[in-house]
Order: C-alpha cells, then sequence, then structure tokens
C-alpha cells in the first residue's frame, strides 16, 4: 500500500534547509535507511510557510491569501511517499522518521489508489 508521510515542524520550531538536512546524521541514516529498502516513492521538502499562498474560491471570485489557512502549532514541512505492507510497516517507518525523533510528527495517511 502507498501512504503519504507529512513532514510537520513545530511553528518557531528548527527549520532545516535542505542542505542542512543532507549533512544532519540523523537524516542521512534514515535516507539511507529506506533508499537501502526502497520503499520511498517520492516527496519534497517544502518552503517554510511564510512563502505559502492559499487559494479560496467564492462564487466567481479567486481569493488570495499570505500563509496557511489554519492556524496550528505545527506546519507541514514536507512529504514522503512510501509503499509498504501495511499500516503496521508505516508506522513503524515513520516512527523513525527524524523529524518524529526530533519534536514534531508524522502524519500517515493511506493512498486512495
Amino acid at each position: 500500500m502507498k501512504y503519504v508521510f507529512f513532514i510537520c515542524t513545530p511553528v518557531g520550531g528548527e527549520e532545516l534547509s535542505p542542505a542542512e538536512i543532507a549533512d544532519d546524521p540523523r537524516f542521512t541514516a534514515y535516507i539511507e535507511e529506506v533508499r537501502e529498502r526502497g520503499v520511498v516513492k517520492g516527496g519534497a521538502r517544502l518552503r517554510p510557510v511564510t512563502d505559502a499562498t492559499t487559494v479560496r474560491v467564492r462564487g466567481d471570485e479567486v481569493l488570495l491569501g499570505d500563509g496557511p489557512f489554519a492556524e496550528s502549532k505545527e506546519y507541514v514541512a514536507g512529504i514522503d511517499i512510501v509503499e509498504v505492507a501495511d499500516l503496521d510497516e508505516a508506522i513503524s517507518l515513520a516512527s523513525r522518521h527524524p523529524a518524529a525523533l526530533g519534536g514534531g510528527t508524522v502524519e500517515v495517511r493511506p493512498v486512495w489508489e
């Protein structure tokens, strides 16, 4: 089954650049493991919420807003798409993700196919 991991970072938490992630042994070990297993099928590191634009449509009017739509204690900082046997394996993998171990969360959501 395919799952999406929403990698969530606390608002005001540590914001690592892609270069910093590449130099962080927590991330390099995790990335090495998932590459060896071949379970990651895609993903992306997202720019900070300050770069986000929210789009809503009301009738014929397109409304734009800066930043995320909802106020929250965390924001989505990246996504991973994984293909594993079942939810238990997805949870096991997510529980080893450096974001989950570093004070953030990883939301695991199945993909409809």
